[in-house]
């Protein structure tokens, strides 16, 4: 939940550091600093502070030198403030952390340092172990202090007396290199570094990391020399700037019809789904007896959806399960399971360590991730990635989607290969599916009716929403949404619920959001707007062409596709809803308080 960039080469530093940083602003953004070895000094220089990369750019006018580390902060140990910031100095070391390091109070007891400490974090106490340990050999120092340490980290590393050199190791965070004629890039997110070369590769873990200007030379806690397997990065990084939309959010959002496509069109051979360039062995469909889907926020709602979708189509068992909960509750687990695990970043920490939980009771498994080469790629015996790109904004728009895409594709290979559906079914189910864009595009085309109804949640305190079969799942998210960037609280709700308890809360200050977008239930999500409505509610109605009528007021028609394929054309126009309110409201939508895209820390 922290961002780490370094550099050494024939550049100055400063700018090359910061212009990471502010890319990396997504990961944290409570503080940022930078540290780079100044010549006159004989040191590394630690500028930080409190705030974002702007102030910090104002601070760091007159930095010189040509080898630095930086940090962008999302708080985990310690308040918000200067000295809690990174880079952390002790001694000769110099270091910025991503991670959480829980036997921090013991060491600080262990070498007696509690008086020399300056902050109240875990970093700075890992910078001291490592210099309680350096006696002129770098390397040696940190594969000691790393062996002591609890916990997760990415750490890079500077000695005051090793000028313009930089040394990495890591457990779990990520650390990613890049080198061109210019000089070798690390960060924690490919996003920071990507620009410099789209050659590039993770450090393996419990691994160091030397870095010159000129060379990476990796050696393992042995001294074994070690090759990084090499990744090609295949995102546009010139595509993720704002291009001239005022938040990335609504960018992301306007890209979701193009990264859809990409998502679907290359994995559908002759109307059926193909993993045949993933290398995803069929027998994981069809030698499952249940499916666990492991996951947390947006992307867990993204497994409610493909819970909806496998169930029905192809008959198997599937629980969703929260992935900060499911190693601590017993689940049934055997060689039988399918666990999915779903992740934008394929860092989240919650559900990569239950990842390796459900792997290590022999299930199967599968990740749908964003991020080629993430932690959980790795640990996942078949991965399919989404092919959204880069996302930059916190909440999580063009990333869901895509997932929700993939979860399609998954039901009809699944269906199909358990004969559930015939060729004829199949190609059907999928020409639906490459429907789904041209929908998206028309929410798109008419988000400014989106807009205008916005206004009518814009000064509310509270907000529900309510929705019967896929709908209910789809307004998780739009609730999640809403709550994130907006502050508005908002529930939601399965309709057929509200009469059991949640109907006290409804007055004629609560704006209620009702989605129609299932045929068959149709009739029961009228009757139940007319029960929030008798109690004085304003409804804001969603409803899809083919079910408009006179019983019930339409405020906004979504596209037509059959039931099972509105999920996504229908939480597009909650997107555009959750966003105009936060922008409206004159708030920062890409990054909304206490929050950060990646979580790396349980």
């Amino acid at each position: 939940m922290c961002g780490i960039i370094g550099y050494t080469g024939y550049s100055e530093a400063r700018g090359i550091l910061l212009k990471g940083l502010k890319t990396l602003e997504y990961r944290g953004y409570d503080s940022a600093g930078i540290a780079v070895y100044h010549p006159d000094f004989n040191e590394n220089l630690v500028t930080k502070c409190e705030g974002r990369v702007e102030k910090l750019m104002e601070k760091t006018s007159d930095v010189k030198g040509v080898c630095g580390i930086g940090h962008t902060r999302w708080a985990t140990h310690g308040g918000v403030c200067d000295a809690n910031s990174h880079p952390h100095k002790f001694g000769a070391v110099t270091l910025v952390h991503n991670g959480i390091i829980e036997n921090y109070a013991a060491i600080t007891n262990q070498l007696g340092i509690a008086s020399k400490l300056r902050s109240q974090t875990d970093s700075e106490v890992v910078a001291a172990l490592i210099d309680y340990y350096y006696d002129g050999d770098p390397r040696k120092a940190i594969i000691s202090a790393v062996k002591e340490l609890s916990g997760t980290f990415g750490l890079a590393i500077m000695f005051d007396d090793i000028p313009n050199e930089i040394f990495a190791v890591r457990n779990v965070s990520p650390i990613i290199c890049c080198q061109n004629e210019d000089g070798v890039y690390i960060a924690s997110d490919i996003m920071a570094i990507g620009e410099y070369s789209e050659d590039y590769f993770v450090l393996p873990e419990f691994s160091v990391a030397h870095i010159t200007k000129d060379s990476i030379d990796i050696v393992d806690f042995n001294g074994n020399e070690i090759k990084p397997d090499m990744l090609k990065l295949d995102w546009d990084i010139k595509n993720s700037g704002k291009k001239g939309y005022p938040f990335y959010m609504e960018k992301e959002i306007m890209e979701q019809p193009e990264v859809i496509t990409k998502t679907i069109e290359t994995r559908i051979k002759d109307g059926k789904p193909d993993f045949t360039e993933e290398k995803v062995d069929d027998s994981i469909f069809t030698e499952c007896d249940n499916i666990t889907v492991i996951a947390c926020g947006t992307a867990m709602h993204a497994g409610l959806i493909g819970k909806h979708l496998i169930e029905k189509t192809c008959g198997v068992p599937v629980t969703v399960n929260m992935a900060s909960e499911y190693m601590y509750n017993e689940p049934i687990i055997n060689d039988k399971t399918l666990v999915i695990c779903v992740s934008q970043s394929g860092e989240t920490i919650d559900t990569l360590e239950a990842l390796k939980y459900a792997r290590r009771r022999g299930a199967r498994s599968l990740s749908i991730v964003n991020v080629k080469g993430s932690t959980i790629a790795r640990e996942s015996e078949n991965v399919i990635y989404t092919n959204a790109g880069p996302e930059i904004a916190v909440a999580s728009t063009k990333a869901y989607t895509t997932q929700v895409s993939v979860f399609y594709l998954i039901t009809a290979k699944m269906a199909y290969l358990r004969g559930k559906i015939n060729e004829e079914e199949c190609a059907h189910f999928c020409s639906q599916l490459l429907q789904v864009p041209s929908a998206v595009s028309n929410v798109l085309e008419r988000r400014t009716d989106i807009h205008k109804l916005s206004k009518g949640i814009l000064t509310a305190e509270h907000t529900f929403m309510i929705g019967r079969g896929l709908d209910y799942p789809s307004l998780l998210e739009a609730s999640l949404k809403l709550k994130e960037i907006s502050y508005i609280h908002s529930e939601a709700f399965a309709s057929g619920e509200l009469k059991h308890g949640t109907i006290a809360l409804i007055t004629d200050a609560t704006p209620v959001i009702a989605l129609l977008t299932q045929e068959k239930l149709m009739s029961k999500q009228v009757s139940n707007i007319r029960e929030v409505q008798s109690r004085g509610a304003q409804v804001i109605t969603f409803i899809r062409s083919s079910l408009v009528s006179k019983d019930v007021n339409c405020s906004f028609e979504l596209p037509d596709l059959d039931d099972d394929f509105m999920a996504i054309p229908s939480v597009v126009a909650m997107q555009l809803l959750a966003y105009y309110v936060s922008s409206d409201k004159g708030l920062d939508v890409d990054k909304p308080r206490n929050l950060a895209k990646v979580v790396t820390v349980e």
